[in-house]
């Protein structure tokens, strides 16, 4: 993950640029909490850019924190939520660093879109955070493009993209063996999701904090 890069899409694109902005929560998340998968409870959105999540959570009664690595989204996400009268906290944190700047631990955890801009070598330091602030028997929620998804050039497990970041696409094999040292998986599956620019193949991973790894 190239942090400078991700900063400095924020700065200088505006957010109908940007292909994962939107102001609409993703249907897989809102199912969760329309269903009662996922009640009001302490949560944390891991790659929140914009904030639109946390504010949608916040307004449904959630004590959430955004975290990002991007201090532009960040200040976007705190305008956004003085806007709407929001009550929810934001927070500039590298998510492969130690995270002290995160001081709470949380029942539900989720990053959307987030996992294929972290590289594999980089990606058990990143599921050791997200174990890290979680409490155990908390939800973890994820999900990343799939390597059958026939976007940026359909094939390769690295492809660059039109605003030139760099994303890794997964397999659920790998999803599996990253997460199940650390997480109970309930659900894992490849679906189809909507996004700005088309439709995407994703894994979808549903899993619970195991009370040690």
């Amino acid at each position: 993950m190239k942090y400078a890069d991700i900063d400095r899409i924020y700065r200088t694109l505006q957010p109908e640029q940007i292909p994962w902005y939107s102001e609409t929560p993703p249907d897989a998340l809102v199912k969760l909490v329309q269903d009662g998968i996922v009640r009001p409870c302490r949560a944390v959105d891991l790659g929140c850019g914009a904030g639109s999540y946390v504010i949608y959570l916040a307004g449904l009664g959630f004590d959430v924190t955004g975290v990002d690595s991007s201090p532009a989204a960040i200040r976007i996400a705190q305008a956004h939520a003085k806007k709407q009268g929001a009550r929810c906290r934001f927070v500039v944190a590298d998510l492969l660093g130690d995270l002290h700047e995160v001081t709470s631990t949380f029942d539900f955890a989720y990053d959307w879109e987030l996992l294929h801009h972290i590289f594999p070598e980089d990606r058990e330091t990143y599921i050791k955070n997200v174990y890290k602030i979680t409490n155990p028997g908390a939800l973890y929620f994820s999900v990343c493009f799939d390597e059958s998804d026939p976007h940026f050039g359909g094939a390769g497990k690295y492809r660059t993209t039109q605003i030139g970041t760099t994303l890794y696409f997964s397999s659920e094999s790998e999803i599996r063996n990253l997460t199940s040292p650390y997480f109970d998986i309930r659900e894992l599956k490849t679906i189809d999701v909507t996004s700005k620019f088309g439709p995407h193949r994703v894994i979808y991973l549903l899993a619970s904090r195991l009370l040690r790894s």
